[in-house]
């Protein structure tokens, strides 16, 4: 189980421009490094093995790729929502080699740090844009709109997802950006009671026509903090997807689709730009080994 780590002064650190410390420092569970920001591990990276995904959340959204396109290796087109130490891009460039990607950082100096102590593949086709993640959307090249197999949001700014990056609003501009198949998978962190993760299905249920959880069994019940991987899709997800995921861990794992993710977000309200709020603040729990 993850848990807040002391800063220590031999490991590369930048400064990020919310004021926060992020440090990268080698992994106490494998041989790897962790992207820590103000204590709290916010990816790992194995740089000899980029298929090794550690986080549990992001396992499961790893097994969801798997299952895009053509075949598991057909290259994808995909838009990156908050960077971390690029531990999706990195996977996807190992697994789908010619994949074009696309990744969108608020902060500057944490893709500064990175780059430096955890570089990318020299032959990576990934391009860092450096701004907000919204407002990176709109400025992406016109040529994507329509075309993506794939968009990753999994942004955090001060331990929270920032509220603008929340509503139906922002949900309606990643639609435009998918292909007809594409689809969309977003890390939502909640504690009991998944109030905000309840509001951000009903959400994206008004935009796409189908939405999935995935998640440990005690988090999907509301039992404890931690993260759903909420994906979404104009098409339908495919059915024969479901046994795969669940093969593929990490245990226990629970799958929600149709009628039960309906339930689950019955009378939630839906988030507009008016109304939105941040997600609520995590804890270093949520990142399970």
């Amino acid at each position: 189980m993850g848990r807040a780590r002391a800063r220590d002064a031999a490991n590369p650190q930048a400064r990020l421009d919310h004021g926060g410390i992020a440090e990268v420092a080698p992994s106490e569970f494998t041989h790897g490094f962790e992207l820590i920001v103000d204590g709290t591990p916010q990816s790992h990276v194995d740089l000899d093995d980029p298929t090794h995904l550690h986080f549990e959340y992001i396992v499961r959204m790893g097994a969801v790729i798997d299952q895009l396109g053509s075949s598991a290796s057909a290259p994808l087109s995909v838009v990156h929502l908050g960077a971390g130490a690029m531990t999706i891009p990195r996977y996807i460039e190992k697994t789908r080699p010619g994949s074009r990607q696309q990744v969108i950082e608020l902060e500057g100096p944490l893709v500064a740090l990175v780059r430096e102590h955890l570089p990318l593949p020299r032959s990576a086709s990934i391009r860092v844009r450096i701004g907000d993640a919204r407002e990176g959307l709109r400025r992406l090249p016109p040529a994507l709109s329509g075309q993506c197999d794939l968009v990753v949001s999994d942004v955090f700014s001060g331990a929270q997802t920032p509220a603008h990056l929340t509503s139906v609003e922002f949900y309606r501009e990643i639609a435009d950006l998918l292909a007809p198949a594409g689809v969309l998978l977003v890390n939502v962190a909640d504690g009991p009671g998944l109030a905000f993760a309840r509001r951000q299905v009903a959400t994206a249920m008004s935009v796409f026509d189908e939405v999935a959880l995935l998640a440990d069994t005690q988090v999907l019940k509301g039992r404890r903090f931690g993260n759903l991987v909420l994906a979404a899709s104009r098409t339908a997800l495919p059915t024969e997807w479901l046994p795969r995921l669940l093969a593929a861990g990490p245990h226990p794992a629970k799958i929600a689709q149709g009628a039960e993710v309906a339930a689950f977000a019955k009378g939630a309200a839906i988030v507009t730009d008016a109304d939105a709020v941040a997600s609520p603040r995590p804890d270093a729990s949520i990142f399970l080994r």
